[in-house]
């Protein structure tokens, strides 16, 4: 096999991406334009370094020079440039990724996964279960959710939520083991009373293996472990707007596929 750079093919556009100051000078010029001296100045590189690395990069169609002699971003480049955070955070999250899975995420939902770069990672069950009674109690419009997992002592602070008008829409996995007292909970705070008002609507999966709970503000995902089932020892959480659309729409995609819930399905425990 060659080491040779190549030179065609996708393989040639990584390869102009290689580099640490290459890819700091496309972020920086994702957000303005520059002077190659100011670039360089902001970047700690000395001009020869600056004008070798940009030299490639304006080669290779990703940079140009406009009328005043500013280095712009190209069509293309801002199009290469978007894409580059979806790596970038798997990049540094690899030794997460390399014993989970990305469930059954279709292609549109990995090709932007980008939108998760400015999430925290939140580790342990019980830091993860505040984190979504902070989420639940923090809402006013409306809370979405897909689980493999029934909180019972969530319940409470979502009905909570639900009686001050917040919308409450989950989809359940049909193969979810629910705790004992859930149904004796449930009717004690009266839930068909709010789902025969629409405040609360549920669908069903017959399996969950990527988890999320989001509002109009903050949000978190949980991925799978190499045996699709959703790990609760580890979750990403965000309030980024880009964040909470890629929320939503994987809600929407499962939403629509999601058969009418059937409370005979769940797994009692036992």
């Amino acid at each position: 096999m060659s080491d040779q750079e190549p030179n065609e093919g996708v393989g040639s556009l990584f390869f102009e991406l290689a580099g640490d100051l290459r890819l700091s000078m496309l972020t920086k010029l994702s957000q303005k334009n520059y002077r190659l001296s100011q670039l360089a100045s902001e970047l700690d590189a000395t001009m020869q370094e600056a004008h070798r690395n940009m030299s490639r990069l304006i080669e290779s169609g990703i940079v140009a020079k406009d009328r005043e002699g500013d280095l712009v971003l190209t069509a293309y480049g801002r199009t290469v440039v978007a894409i580059i955070p979806s790596y970038d955070f798997l990049y540094q999250n690899k030794s997460f990724f390399l014993d989970h899975s990305l469930g059954d995420l279709p292609p549109k939902f990995l090709q932007r996964m980008g939108a998760f770069r400015h999430c925290e990672v939140v580790h342990g069950v019980m830091a993860i279960l505040q984190r979504w009674k902070n989420l639940y109690a923090g809402s006013d419009s409306y809370i979405k959710e897909i689980m493999s997992q029934v909180p019972l002592d969530l319940i409470e602070t979502v009905t909570s939520r639900v009686e001050h008008g917040v919308k409450f829409s989950y989809i359940f996995a049909s193969n979810a083991v629910v705790p004992k007292g859930r149904i004796q909970l449930l009717q004690k705070v009266g839930w068909r009373n709010f789902i025969s008002k629409g405040i609360v609507e549920r669908r069903m999966l017959p399996e969950v293996k990527l988890m999320t709970i989001f509002n109009e503000k903050s949000g978190c995902v949980l991925f799978p472990d190499m045996k699709g089932e959703p790990d609760l020892n580890t979750m990403f959480y965000g309030e980024d707007k880009e964040f909470l659309e890629w929320c939503s729409d994987l809600f929407a995609y499962q939403w629509e596929k999601a058969e009418p819930f059937d409370e005979n399905k769940l797994k009692r425990e036992v």
